[in-house]
């Protein structure tokens, strides 16, 4: 993987860039839709590729090692031949997923043993086999394992978790230096930096991540409960430790808003479910604020869902339609909402890319963060 810094903004530290994998080039900063089982829930591969233009997509380790399964996985020859996706994959650990089954999930020094949500079997995942489990799952950027702890941690539980994880990470970059890719492109680990909302334990963990020179880092272990306050500023403080020439990419974060002071911030690549979760329940993300399109005001509105829109879905579909769809539990209705917020999301990072390049990005975002906020 290459990574290119293009241009960074004069009153802000947001920048663009061009990340080339062997499944395509990626224009940064960035959204990801995600994919958690191999599909970005309800959309067509042609409608992520041709209409929501996604440059890359999200699969999850945990998720896609119970359900198909790593046989079928390799027998497929990779998830993007499985899945029929032709463009770059990045495939979080699972990390997030066993630490949230809190119930259900025992921790130790060599890896952490659950039992899955589907039915009850017990797993154990270790650092090394994540790495293994990733090469045969085939993203083309991988997460390392780690252990993502509550917003609301105390110091001393976020520092013990920290250092397992820093242990860990170790682990992972070993195995991976180790291994081959199985399908015949590169591969490449991204390594996830914790800390909670410790400045110390944050800047401790971009130093450790740092000196093992990967091709990017990841932020973990933010919007898990702490106040919006403290993420902006953890970020803050990784990306002064982080090296300039490489991507971050913060993990599962989030409201447009959030997008736009992250990139402010440094930052390169997002993802979320809230474009899709949110949908499917009737929130429409647009440049001039948000709808709840359930609500009774909408009942009789036959204008587009979004006069502004960049999809197809926007000037096809009244919000009159679409109110109905969704209070008849139609899956027409999630599936028109999923499909415009996706695209309403890359058309946001577009657009900060471009006020990037001109150096109007700082006045651009002021006036977008007041107007994305608003409830239409």
């Amino acid at each position: 993987m290459d990574f290119k810094l293009l241009n960074t903004d004069t009153k802000s530290s947001a920048r663009t860039g061009e990340l080339t994998t062997d499944h395509g080039k990626i224009q940064t900063p960035i959204f990801m839709p995600v994919g958690t089982l191999g599909s970005v829930k309800g959309v067509h591969q042609r409608e992520l590729r041709d209409d929501i233009n996604a440059e890359i997509i999200l699969g999850n380790t945990y998720h896609l090692y119970l359900r198909p399964g790593l046989d079928v996985l390799e027998k497929a020859g990779g998830l993007h031949k499985f899945n029929g996706w032709d463009r770059p994959i990045l495939t979080d650990s699972g990390g997030f997923q066993v630490f949230s089954l809190a119930e259900n999930r025992k921790l130790s020094e060599e890896g952490a043993m659950f039992r899955s949500h589907i039915d009850g079997s017990k797993h154990f995942f270790t650092p090394e086999n994540v790495m293994d489990i990733q090469r045969t799952i085939g993203a083309d950027i991988i997460m390392a394992f780690d252990e993502c702890p509550p917003g609301t941690s105390t110091y001393e539980y976020a520092k013990t978790s920290l250092e397992l994880t820093q242990r860990w990470l170790e682990r992972c970059v070993k195995r991976f230096d180790e291994t081959e890719s199985k399908y015949g492109y590169s591969q490449t680990l991204f390594p996830i930096i914790q800390g909670c909302v410790y400045n110390d334990l944050r800047i401790k963990a971009a130093e450790h991540a740092a000196s093992l020179n990967r091709e990017g880092y990841a932020i973990g272990g933010l919007a898990v409960g702490e106040p919006v306050e403290d993420m902006y500023s953890m970020i803050e403080v990784v990306n002064e430790v982080l090296p300039k020439d490489k991507p971050r990419y913060l993990m599962g974060v989030g409201t447009p808003v959030n997008i736009l002071e992250a990139i402010s911030r440094g930052v390169d690549m997002f993802d979320c479910v809230m474009p899709t979760r949110n949908g499917r329940n009737g929130m429409i993300f647009t440049s001039e604020g948000i709808i709840n399109i359930k609500n009774k005001k909408w009942h009789d509105d036959f204008s587009p869902i979004d006069p502004n829109g960049t999809s197809y879905v926007d000037q096809a579909y009244s919000k009159a339609y679409v109110r109905h769809l969704i209070h008849s539990g139609e899956l027409l209705g999630s599936q028109i909402c999923s499909i415009h917020n996706l695209a309403f999301y890359l058309w946001l990072v577009r657009e900060a890319r471009e006020h990037i390049n001109a150096g109007t990005f700082a006045s651009w975002k002021e006036i977008m963060v007041k107007k994305l906020a608003a409830r239409l």
